[in-house]
């Protein structure tokens, strides 16, 4: 609302201010849920970013004048040059839901393949488990999965538990795991700390898959 913003408190601080970021290309809007799609942040990019949005959702963001905001469905591929090169990204199914508010049922979500040069990352988005990212395995390796491990008490349905992220995460044949979608916002009632101890207890056996434990921490892909 103009001056005003309403929600859920912030429990983490953010890692950084917008004035710390370097300029940035390509923003991947997986759904259109408020703690995804947070209008006075994306307002803070500059209008050269390039906008990957889920369908039915770049009607919100007609105010934003970016110089581009594109609509994925599902399996349909957008290529975007940047300074390092172009990189392919491919939309995939998962299960979740995307209206914004009660009645805009209609929105869509996604997950998203992002790749170049032979290095595949999946961003997960949000997802309740689902059978596709097994499907994703067919395509080549994956180097990183980042997987959603929050909010699954009791909204099961439509975020998984961090067991079956890591079992996703696996079925897509990804390397390494980055957990995030915890410790930001209380969205559900499992402890504030429970999400990323199960995440890491379920790859007890391979803990150097682990991309990050903590906000604020730095992962190189190697």
């Amino acid at each position: 609302m103009p001056g005003l913003t309403l929600g859920l408190k912030r429990l983490t601080a953010a890692a950084l201010t917008v004035r710390d970021l370097p300029k940035i290309d390509i923003v991947l809007l997986s759904h259109a849920h408020f703690d995804h799609f947070d209008m006075r942040t994306l307002h803070r990019f500059d209008r050269s970013t390039t906008v990957i949005t889920a369908r039915r959702t770049s009607d919100l963001l007609r105010w934003k004048r970016f110089r581009e905001v594109s609509e994925l469905h599902w399996n349909e591929i957008k290529s975007v040059t940047t300074f390092a090169g172009k990189i392919d990204i491919i939309a995939f199914r998962v299960k979740h839901w995307g209206a914004r508010k009660r009645r805009d049922t209609y929105r869509g979500y996604n997950g998203y393949v992002l790749e170049r040069n032979n290095h595949r990352i999946i961003f997960g988005g949000d997802t309740a488990l689902s059978d596709s990212f097994s499907e994703l395995r067919a395509s080549g390796p994956v180097d990183l999965a980042i997987m959603s491990i929050g909010a699954y008490k009791p909204w099961i349905h439509s975020h998984c538990t961090p067991e079956q992220a890591v079992q996703m995460a696996n079925e897509a044949g990804a390397h390494f795991i980055m957990p995030v979608h915890h410790q930001t916002f209380h969205l559900s009632f499992e402890d504030f700390g429970e999400p990323i101890a199960r995440f890491q207890a379920a790859l007890h056996k391979t803990p150097e898959r682990i991309a990050l434990r903590e906000i604020g921490e730095t992962f190189v892909l190697p």
